[in-house]
């Protein structure tokens, strides 16, 4: 592979923090074909410079950002990077995604990935500006949020057109789920790699790139990019998506009685209504908004005009947050949900893990669990003025905020009402009560990040009506009514998933698009990367490739110490039915459930005892030596 091939750029930049030290290394053709890039070669690398004895917050621990070899093209929603970390959350594997214009930025700029390792002296901004590339000083930026750290650089550059990718103060106060912010709204929030940027003194990173792309046929790319597209277009939930984005998935929770509420003691909510997206177009919408050559649009622009929250502004809120501050802590005040996702977009923090954690305590206060004499002996759901006030104290690290900045499980080490944390390997659960969707349950409980929907999204679950012909055809099953109840055929339904949600994270392409609404399927993926790099691939090696990673995450696990009893689902879900909605008295069956987890295993080549991957399944992969030889 020559430094600049087709699709990939064929650089990784490693800058040393530590002794101000900034090198270019040639991307190994082999690594690419095996784990074709962003996520994926992120793992690779992740998996060599960070083994056991490293902690997340140590210097020498790497931050890896990856651009995948379909970022920045031609390809719809191509507008993705990733982030791959040990999380200081959860202390295992870890990975965040994130669109908006500075993964395409990146690929611009000449590189594929960024290995950062160290710890600068002091606050410094990494500046990339295509081959020129230096280490700025940040102690000005050190305690602003993340818009005005934004604004300030680009205008200390005088360029608008850099992409910055940076943090607030509690990435800067080392909570552990603090969240990397990019065009002021795009979040890598999931497992705390903000926090990881926060311990190196590293307040952002600034992008800019114009030295173009490559791809191998343009003529062949640019057919099978309308191809990609028309898929796009004609699919019978883009209308839905691109009206209101991922709001609209608020009133298909409610209506399957999925929708987590009040700390999932329930699965609907009186309140939904209130912030369904039809809701929040009628009242507070101003604009649409799209990532990088995005067709969909599914961002929107909200503000809010008048009462406690008037002021409140900026994209979203995305279903996740919707839940998060929302159902889940019992509030149906929109404009408080506006109010805290524009708060956490400022102050860098992860939506679902911060709702998730004021849920919870709003859950252990009523019931007792704190200390009666503590200020927020008081926190009761529905009570959005101090869920804004303990938000922030959070982000500050103040008071319960500092105990509640460890995240849920910890918090309760600390507190009580441990067996009240909804979480699989520390990360809390996302925003699907998944005693009703028992896919989504493995999903969630097999995951390498740990409690996470992003990883294996069955969307074939939960619309199976919509997509039965599609589910035939791909993957052999046949869904009948019901079918989100069922045990029955979803380990291969998630293996399914995991495997091509894999390939998506790696090409640089959006879930919502490539595997999640269903417009684009796997060939659309092979004809797309075939066509920009020239690599003739297979259905079934791009697959294999998909597994590789999936498998590779999990041998980094297991050589961080999980095993199978990781992959449980929380206790409360095994024992405690759902009381409301459609899906009312469904629990999570434990007997079924390990029956259901031996079938994965099974499936995975994974031993049925451990977990961990059988050494067969690993030569098959090529994973028995390093990722580089």
């Amino acid at each position: 592979m020559t430094e600049r091939s087709f699709g990939w750029a064929g650089r990784i930049l490693e800058v040393d923090l530590t002794h101000e030290r900034i090198s270019r290394q040639r991307l190994p053709g082999k690594l690419s074909r095996r784990f074709i890039g962003q996520s994926g070669i992120n793992a690779a690398l992740l998996h060599q410079m960070a083994p056991p004895a490293v902690r997340p917050l140590d210097p020498e621990a790497p931050l890896i950002f990856g651009v995948g070899p379909l970022g920045g093209t031609a390809a719809p929603c191509s507008g993705r990077f990733s982030l791959t970390f040990k999380s200081p959350l959860t202390g295992i594997f870890a990975d965040s995604n994130c669109g908006g214009h500075f993964g395409p930025e990146l690929k611009m700029a000449g590189y594929d990935h960024i290995v950062i390792k160290g710890k600068a002296r002091r606050p410094v901004y990494l500046c990339i500006d295509n081959d020129s590339v230096r280490l700025n000083r940040a102690d000005h930026l050190w305690g602003l949020n993340t818009w005005d750290t934004e604004d300030g650089i680009t205008s200390e550059l005088r360029d608008r057109t850099f992409q910055i990718a940076s943090i607030g103060p509690a990435g800067e106060n080392l909570v552990l789920f603090a969240a990397v912010i990019s065009n002021k709204s795009r979040a890598a929030a999931r497992c705390g790699p903000g926090a990881v940027m926060g311990s190196k003194n590293l307040k952002a990173v600034a992008v800019r790139g114009d030295r173009g792309l490559r791809v191998h046929d343009t003529v062949l790319f640019q057919e099978t990019a309308q191809q990609a597209l028309e898929s796009i277009l004609d699919d019978p939930l883009y209308s839905q998506a691109s009206t209101y984005g991922t709001s609209c998935i608020t009133g298909m929770a409610q209506a399957l009685g999925f929708l987590p509420t009040r700390n999932f003691q329930a699965s609907t909510f009186d309140g939904a209504a209130a912030l369904y997206g039809d809701t929040i177009a009628e009242t507070c919408l101003q604009g649409r908004k799209g990532c990088y050559n995005c067709p969909v649009s599914c961002s929107k622009y909200c503000s809010v005009a008048e009462g406690p929250y008037a002021g409140a502004r900026g994209e979203g809120p995305e279903y996740e947050t919707i839940s998060a501050f929302g159902a889940k802590c019992g509030n149906d005040d929109l404009a408080a949900v506006l109010q805290a996702n524009m708060l956490c977009n400022q102050l860098g923090l992860d939506t679902i893990s911060t709702g998730n954690t004021i849920a919870w305590a709003m859950e252990c206060s009523e019931r007792g669990i704190f200390d009666s004499k503590s200020p927020w002996s008081g926190l009761r759901f529905g009570d959005h003025s101090r869920m804004i006030e303990l938000l922030r104290a959070i982000a500050g690290r103040e008071g319960l905020g500092d105990i509640l900045a460890q995240g849920t499980l910890a918090a309760s080490g600390h507190l009580g009402g441990r067996d009240r944390v909804v979480h699989s390997k520390g990360l809390d659960y996302p925003a699907v009560d998944v005693r009703g969707t028992k896919g989504m349950a493995l999903a969630f409980a097999v995951s390498p990040r740990g409690g996470d929907h992003l990883k294996g999204l069955p969307l074939f679950e939960v619309a199976p009506d919509l997509y039965a012909r599609d589910i035939e055809r791909e993957i052999g099953i046949s869904p009948g009514d019901g079918y989100w109840l069922d045990y029955a055929s979803k380990p291969e339904l998630i293996r399914w998933h995991e495997d091509w949600h894999c390939v998506v994270d790696s090409l640089g392409l959006c879930k919502l698009e490539g595997i999640a609404i269903k417009p684009l399927f796997p060939h659309h993926f092979r004809n797309l990367l075939q066509a920009a790099t020239g690599w003739e691939v297979s259905h079934a090696e791009l697959r294999l490739c998909g597994e590789r990673i999936w498998t590779l995450e999990r041998l980094f696990n297991i050589r961080e110490g999980l095993g199978r009893a990781d992959d449980l689902p929380p206790q409360r879900l095994l024992t405690e039915p759902i009381s409301t909605g459609p899906a009312k008295g469904e629990v999570l069956d434990k007997n079924r459930f390990q029956d259901m987890l031996n079938e994965y295993y099974e499936l995975r080549g994974w031993d049925r005892t451990t977990g961990a991957p059988l050494p067969g399944k690993c030569l098959e992969l090529g994973l028995d030596f390093s990722p580089y030889e």
